[in-house]
């Protein structure tokens, strides 16, 4: 059985609690993610693998499913912290070829610094392995301030496979 996603979704969320864990799970209940197994995989954008909306991507996922990821995740309990998580995504000009993913984490960055930045990296990797400029590249990136009332502030962002 080959494990080849069909399709691909992006998503992000921000959690907050006074225990660490706890708000990582709150950033994947805002990310819309928390009732799925997640499994992080690398930075391959499968070939035919078509991009869809995260309502048509989740509609296909089932509660306690194994779901491969892309997946970008900071914490911090400093407080006024600015905290960023993000995805880029660099699409193939052929189709039948792979595409790449970044992922990038950071503090003290904009949320458009931090996407963008994202974007570059899948760009350079996809650059790199066919000395081609893709048909495209893409981006979803998320930022938060630290809450010095709670401790802990989490951010996500990911790309989530549907096989």
């Amino acid at each position: 059985m080959n494990l080849v996603p069909k399709k691909m979704f992006f998503t992000s969320g921000i959690g907050r609690h006074s225990e660490h864990l706890e708000s990582f799970e709150a950033a994947l209940r805002n990310a819309g993610i928390e009732k799925f197994n997640l499994v992080t995989v690398s930075s391959i954008l499968p070939p035919n693998c078509k991009i869809v909306s995260k309502e048509e991507g989740l509609s296909e996922l089932y509660p306690g499913e194994i779901v491969f990821c892309v997946l970008s995740r900071i914490s911090s309990d400093g407080p006024e912290d600015q905290i960023t998580a993000s995805i880029g995504c660099a699409v193939p000009s052929d189709q039948n070829t792979i595409g790449y993913i970044s992922e990038y984490h950071g503090a003290g960055q904009t949320k458009t610094s931090a996407g963008n930045y994202a974007e570059k990296l899948a760009r350079e990797m996809y650059q790199s392995w066919t000395e081609k400029d893709p048909l495209k590249t893409t981006h979803i990136a998320i930022t938060a301030e630290a809450d010095d009332k709670l401790k802990w502030t989490t951010a996500v962002a990911a790309a989530i496979f549907i096989i």
